[in-house]
């Protein structure tokens, strides 16, 4: 299996992930903002649950963004491992190549 990723991809991946996190906060105040209409037009098992959905939004946005929080700290680590990986392959193959006998592989008559 050949695993073969750009140096750019996580840092693609975070910028467009930190994108999805504000747009799905704006989404969550949009849809809050839309629902302001309907304040007061419930009554009993209704006005509970519409009460309750308003009190929590600012919950359930802060959760979600603690969420994706997570996967963006997640993306940084991958990012941070895979490019120290990155460096220390090279190091390594700097390291066996300077420590090869060359000469030793050299297939002439003498």
């Amino acid at each position: 299996m050949k695993f073969d990723m750009g140096t750019q991809v996580l840092s693609t991946l975070m910028s467009q992930s930190q994108g999805s996190s504000d747009e799905l906060g704006a989404l969550i105040r949009q849809l809050v903002a839309a629902a302001e209409p309907l304040e007061g037009k419930f009554n009993g098992a209704g006005k509970v649950a519409f009460d309750s959905f308003k009190a929590r939004s600012d919950e359930i946005t802060q959760a979600l963004n603690s969420a994706l929080a997570g996967i963006l700290g997640g993306q940084s680590g991958m990012e941070t491992a895979f490019g120290s990986g990155d460096q220390e392959q090279g190091e390594n193959a700097r390291t066996q190549e300077g420590a090869a006998n060359f000469d030793a592989a050299r297939f002439s008559g003498r």
